[in-house]
Formats: C-alpha cells, structure tokens, sequence
C-alpha cells in the first residue's frame, strides 16, 4: 500500500528537504519502518525506545489522530495521507 507523509519541517533534514514524500505499508507502524528504509534516522525522530509513538508527536492518518484510533496498527490504505507533526509548546 503505497500512502504519502507529510514532512514536517524540522525532520526535512531526513528527506532531502522535501515536505511530502511516499511510503508503503498497511498499518503506520509498516509506513513508519518503510519511512526508515528510504530515510535513515527519521524513524527515531517519531518513535521512542521501547518502539511507542513519542509522547511530543501527533500523527494524523487522514485526518484521524492515531492515538484515538488504533496507535501504530492503524490501518493505511492505499492513497491516504499520513501527516507527522511535532507538539508546540510556548507561552
């Protein structure tokens, strides 16, 4: 299943700079390893250490917020739209 992630501009520096590139796999969790393949280091940058979405990172399968849905095993059909977006804090 091919989905395209949407880059947000702090993690660019692992896509060459581009803000959408594909990815293939059934569920996020397929999505964010095939990330890793084509885009070494960008996967830590989502994950913590025991493989778990990092608490700062909200990540939106169309426009779903996969903590509400099935977290890593949400399903990624073919053509959805994957967006990654760090959390914002400041005051």
């Amino acid at each position: 299943m091919s989905v395209n992630v949407r880059i947000p501009t702090i993690l660019r520096t692992y896509t060459g700079g581009q803000s959408e590139v594909s990815a293939e796999g059934a569920t996020l969790s397929e999505v964010i390893d095939s990330l890793e393949q084509s885009h070494p280091g960008i996967a830590a940058r989502v994950l913590d250490d025991q493989g778990k979405l990092r608490r700062f990172v909200n990540v939106y399968v169309n426009d779903d917020d996969v903590r509400f849905e099935s977290g890593l095993q949400t399903p990624t059909p073919d053509g959805v739209g994957v967006s990654i977006i760090p959390a914002v804090a400041g005051g």
